[in-house]
């Protein structure tokens, strides 16, 4: 899929979440990740953090920094 897009999509959902405080933000994104994007999507997004990650907000940063280290 398209990083611009997955960038896009993902942003969306922390803004869903934005009026949670942050600590509970990315964990609910993280939750919405893991349960509703499929797993391409979410070694892309991954893999995209790892290259930069360019544009994603940081409570999205966050909870796809723990969608790669779960152990966080």
């Amino acid at each position: 899929m398209n990083p611009v897009r997955l960038v896009y999509m993902a942003n969306q959902i922390g803004n869903f979440f934005s009026t949670e405080d942050p600590k509970t933000a990315v964990a609910m994104i993280t939750d919405h990740l893991k349960k509703y994007w499929d797993p391409r999507m979410r070694t892309e997004i991954v893999a995209y953090l790892d290259g930069g990650g360019g544009g994603l907000d940081e409570p999205v940063r966050q909870a796809v920094l723990q969608l790669s280290n779960p152990i966080a």
